[in-house]
Order: C-alpha cells, then sequence, then structure tokens
C-alpha cells in the first residue's frame, strides 16, 4: 500500500511525539514524587487568571489539539482511509467494537455506583502513544496495518469527543451556545464563499471557543467543529486545511500533548496507592483497556467481515487486528482527559489515573511483543 506524503509526516510527527509523552510522563511522575513535590504540585494547581494552569491547559490548548484531530478526520474523509465506504467499513467497526465493548465491561462493574460516569474512560486511545509503539517495530509493520491503527485511532478520537460532548455537559446555557454555533455558521459562510486566508476563521475560532466555554459544552469540542469550516478546497499543499494541520502538527505533538501530560500526570503515589486498585473503578478501567479494547476490536471487525461489510486488506492478517486492538488499550491522554471530566473527587481522579498508566503500560508491552511475533518479516515500504 502507497502511503501519502501527508500520512507520512503524521505518523512520523505522532511516532516521535509518543516517545516524548512517555519520557515527560516517567519524570512528571519522578518529581511528584520526589522532595520536590510540594512546590511541583502546587505550581501547576497555581491561579492564573481565575484558573488553574492545568485547567487553561486542558480547556484551552487541548482545543487545538482536537482542531488537528479534525482537521486529520476531515482529511481521512475527503482523501483517506475514510474516504470510501470500503476502505472506511473496517477501522469504523474496529472503533466501534473498540468503544462499546470497553464501556459495557466497565459498567457491568460500576452500574448504579457513584462511579458509573467514568464508562468512556476505556473507550478513548491514545494516537500518540500507540503509533510511538508500532513503530518501534521499524519496517517489518505492513503498511496497511499503520493506515488501520491511525484511522482507528482518529475514528476512536471522533468517538470520545461525542461521548464528551454528550454525556459530560452537565448545565447548557442556550445563549452562549447559540452565539458559538452562530460564529461557526458566519465561519461556514466564508467557507462556501471561498475565502481561503486563515485569519478570520482563526479569530472566529478563538471567539467561538470563548462563547463554547461558557456554554457548559466542553470548550475543547470547537476546535473539532472549527476543522471542518477550515477551507480544504482540493487538499493539495496550497489549500488552507493542509497549511494549517502542517503548522499544528509539531507544536501538538512536541508541546502541546507533552505539556498535557506533564500536568496532568502530576500524581502524589502513597503507599497504600494499590488499595485503589481494589475499587470496581479502578478494576474497569484497567479491564475495559486491556482486555476490552482488543477483545472488541476484533469481535467487531470480525463481524464486519463475515456479515460482508467490510473486508480485510490482503496484507492484514487477524494476528495484526489483534495487536492493534491491544495497542487501541494504551489510553493515556485521552482517557486522563475524560477522567478529569468524569470526576469531581480528588482522590478518584488519582486512583484513575494510576489505573490508567498501569493499563497503558500493559497493553502497550503486550501489544509490542505480540506484534513482534506476528507482523511479516518482509521489509515493506
Amino acid at each position: 500500500m502507497k502511503l501519502t506524503k501527508t500520512f507520512k509526516a503524521f505518523f512520523e510527527n505522532e511516532k516521535s511525539g509518543g516517545i516524548l509523552l512517555l519520557f515527560v510522563t516517567i519524570i512528571s511522575l519522578y518529581l511528584a514524587n520526589s522532595s520536590f513535590q510540594t512546590e511541583y504540585v502546587a505550581f501547576w494547581e497555581k491561579d492564573l487568571g481565575g484558573h488553574s494552569i492545568t485547567h487553561w491547559i486542558n480547556d484551552g490548548l487541548m482545543t487545538i489539539f482536537f482542531l488537528l484531530i479534525g482537521l486529520e478526520l476531515e482529511r481521512e474523509i475527503y482523501h483517506g482511509e475514510l474516504s470510501s465506504i470500503k476502505n472506511a467499513s473496517l477501522p469504523i467497526m474496529a472503533a466501534l467494537g473498540g468503544m462499546l465493548v470497553p464501556a459495557a465491561i466497565f459498567l457491568a462493574l460500576n452500574f448504579g455506583t457513584a462511579t458509573q460516569n467514568g464508562a468512556g474512560i476505556p473507550m478513548a486511545t491514545d494516537i500518540a502513544f500507540a503509533i510511538g509503539i508500532l513503530s518501534l517495530l521499524g519496517k517489518k509493520v505492513p503498511s496497511s496495518l499503520k493506515v488501520f491503527l491511525t484511522a482507528l485511532a482518529v475514528i476512536d478520537d471522533l468517538g470520545a469527543i461525542i461521548v464528551i460532548a454528550v454525556f459530560y455537559t452537565t448545565t447548557i446555557s442556550f445563549i452562549n451556545l447559540s452565539i458559538a454555533l452562530g460564529i461557526w455558521g458566519l465561519l461556514f459562510i466564508l467557507n462556501r464563499m471561498k475565502v481561503q486566508n486563515l485569519i478570520p476563521y482563526l479569530i472566529g475560532g478563538v471567539i467561538m471557543w470563548y462563547f463554547m466555554l461558557n456554554s457548559g459544552v466542553h470548550a475543547t469540542i470547537t476546535g473539532v467543529i472549527l476543522a471542518f469550516v477550515i477551507p480544504f478546497g482540493n487538499g493539495d499543499e496550497n489549500s488552507s486545511s493542509y497549511k494549517l494541520q502542517h503548522f499544528l502538527h509539531k507544536p501538538v505533538a512536541f508541546f502541546i500533548l507533552p505539556l498535557f501530560a506533564i500536568a496532568n500526570t502530576c500524581i502524589a503515589i502513597e503507599s497504600d496507592w494499590h488499595e485503589g486498585l481494589n475499587h470496581p473503578n479502578t478494576f474497569g478501567i484497567i479491564l475495559g483497556l486491556v482486555v476490552g479494547k482488543p477483545l472488541g476490536i476484533l469481535l467487531f471487525s470480525s463481524i464486519g467481515v463475515s456479515a460482508g461489510l467490510c473486508t480485510l486488506p490482503k496484507s492484514l492478517k487477524w494476528a495484526h487486528i489483534l495487536g492493534a486492538g491491544m495497542l487501541g488499550g494504551i489510553g493515556f491522554t485521552m482517557s486522563i482527559f475524560i477522567t478529569i471530566l468524569a470526576f469531581k473527587d480528588p482522590e478518584t481522579i488519582v486512583f484513575s489515573k494510576i489505573a490508567i498508566l498501569i493499563a497503558s503500560i500493559l497493553s502497550g508491552v503486550f501489544g509490542l511483543v505480540y506484534l513482534k511475533y506476528t507482523v511479516s518479516k518482509k521489509k515493506v515500504v
């Protein structure tokens, strides 16, 4: 399978970004449990304009991350793996299973309890980490597996965005929401008028973000819907969408996501940390990500192929799909993001983050070891 220049650039950035995420997470955990613990934790909680630094990262900078996800999704729909029903059906089915089965496992353990709101946590996949682990296998990895995992993760993130918008919105200010959507409508009109200059879209996006922030709907949703009014044109290097997407790749991979990881893995691990693993919430997160993800992805993919809804590419084997499913269990940044929205109790958040870290490590190791012995020995381009 021939990979496009845009996809290769995306894959390389995500690969390097995933390695950087691992590094900064280790550093953050070390500092949060060192002699600098008090000062380090206090720094991220420092008030800045009425909100903590962590809050500005989660609600502000992460909007730019979701803007990039939206641009990637738009490109996949127009020119990529999702541009035809035949190509899109397999990763769509896989992503659907990778969201529903982990959520079902979590709810089986937590339904009717105070932590049932965390069902969205094991539904997520961290694109950067998943691709970063896959890249460690080098050129032995079939191109179709790279495309499948990337498409799966992008669709998975879209699912997470929908979950955030629908299930983690409590009270809504319809006035602010209407203004935000009104601004989006104006930007859509600019798009239809073929206005290519990015400045009015970016200014409008910032204003839209402000009103979305005050609407009750999570502000990061702004990034996704803004992406779909950025002029795509024919998708070449001269299009506004391509230019913005290309510009955002490195800042997101090497600054925004690492900063998010640092701020949100600032976890002071107490001596009794393991006791929290006995709770249905943490057990549900670990089981959902480590077992539910690969099970759901493999199960729904096989159902889709058996029902004739999709086909398995010739260069892929079911073992590859299972391995990709294991890597899909690396929830990390997206799972942590949903954790912050799902819970208010600090202790529950900390134990949830620990569970996510454990599950992500296990999924990454299992996926890497399993795929190492299942990918083709023949080098592929």
